[in-house]
């Protein structure tokens, strides 16, 4: 795992502290995540779990207060357009919600965020050098 330095005892106790199914869901999601790129770090911020891309912040997964529902976060959701993503009240970020009761959607958590690393990797979203 790529953790940035000292941040992953926060990062471990996030995803212990979660009650299974959540927790199994989540963990699932993070290694999806860590997979998708040798770019992706995982980092603590803002007391929850962030993704950053080459130092800049990509993704995060948290559970939703309302629905209790484990999500993953994209930073830069308003550029992209599919229909599992949801804006909610959020000026700039989309989610998208996972059932803990059926299998996750790999091929099309994996699309969403290879769609968000093209952000990145075009210069739509400018990080820094």
């Amino acid at each position: 795992m790529n953790y940035q330095s000292g941040m992953s005892k926060e990062l471990d106790h996030f995803y212990l502290q979660q009650k299974e199914p959540v927790q199994g869901c989540l963990l699932a999601l993070r290694e999806i995540i860590m997979k998708q790129d040798k770019d992706i770090t995982a980092a603590w911020k803002y007391g929850m779990p962030f993704f950053c891309y080459r130092g800049k912040m990509f993704c995060y997964l948290w559970v939703h207060k309302k629905l209790h529902r484990p999500y993953l976060g994209l930073v830069e959701g308003k550029r992209l357009d599919h229909p599992d993503l949801i804006i909610e009240k959020r000026a700039r970020m989309k989610i998208m919600l996972f059932d803990v009761g059926q299998d996750l959607p790999i091929a099309t958590i994996n699309t969403i965020l290879k769609r968000a690393i093209e952000l990145y990797k075009t210069g739509v979203v400018k990080i820094c050098k």
